[in-house]
């Protein structure tokens, strides 16, 4: 009960410092292609050239099979939630380190730090998006009911991203290895997810290990809404939920723990 009551006033709390996460988090949106020539365009130019090549490397050369659909297509649906949840941990890892002087000098709290950077990124996201709407009106993927899917699935998504950001930003603050060691696991975590082949391929008596792993089923799911005309398996996805709110539960208790030594590791 008091957790559930330290939750209750944590989201009262992040109500009364909006501004200040408003704020940081257009800081992190602006300043990120400021003195780019390109600015923004790179949200998209990036993750288009990255579907473009790995495109050619498993369709063309390696022949992965994509559900009766454009490689590309099939792809754009998967690569793109997995880039944001990257992404989101990537830059989260630095966020409190790269806030020093914020940290030592004024009170707020931290874990505003840290919604700031993964609401960043969900803007570059939304942005890269523009990629797979031009490849759904290209391939005349039609817009079903099933679509209804994608906010919760989103929702799912980010709550599973936010639980992990915030251990990552806490233990990074002590630990600096932890951003090296972040990259190594994610880039392990993206070949057990189901990003560049269907999990079709995956055999049966392997595949409820894939129910373990919240990015996989959630991935999965994307692609049963957009391309398979088809519900995500509800079973799964709820699993996906509970580990998520287990996930985001415990990162925050734990930030909220390591919050008062901070200052001193900054």
């Amino acid at each position: 009960m008091q957790k559930v009551r330290k939750l209750v006033t944590n989201v009262i709390l992040l109500w009364k410092y909006r501004e200040l996460l408003w704020n940081l988090a257009n800081r992190e949106i602006t300043q990120r292609y400021k003195q780019s020539v390109l600015g923004y365009a790179w949200v998209i130019i990036n993750p288009l050239a990255q579907l473009l090549v790995m495109s050619f490397v498993f369709d063309k050369i390696l022949h992965v099979p994509s559900l009766g659909v454009p490689f590309i297509i099939f792809l754009s649906v998967s690569l793109l939630p997995w880039n944001l949840f990257t992404q989101s941990l990537t830059s989260s890892s630095n966020a409190l380190v790269g806030n020093s002087n914020l940290i030592t000098k004024i009170y707020f709290p931290r874990e505003i730090l840290i919604y700031a950077t993964v609401i960043a990124k969900i803007v570059d996201f939304i942005y890269s998006c523009i990629v797979l709407v031009i490849f759904l009106i290209i391939f005349k993927i039609p817009v079903t009911i099933y679509f209804l899917w994608l906010p919760l699935i989103f929702f799912i998504q980010m709550i599973f991203t936010l639980g992990i950001a915030l251990l990552v930003s806490a233990f990074n603050l002590f630990y600096r290895d932890i951003q090296y060691l972040l990259n190594l696991i994610l880039m392990i975590w993206m070949y057990l997810t189901p990003i560049m082949y269907p999990i079709e391929v995956i055999p049966a008596r392997y595949r409820f290990i894939m129910s373990l792993n919240p990015m996989a089923v959630i991935v999965n799911a994307y692609r049963q809404v957009l391309l398979s005309n088809a519900s995500p398996n509800t079973q799964s996805l709820s699993i996906a939920f509970l580990i998520s709110i287990s996930v985001f539960v415990v990162g925050f208790l734990v930030f909220k723990k390591l919050e008062g030594e901070f200052a001193d590791y900054v």
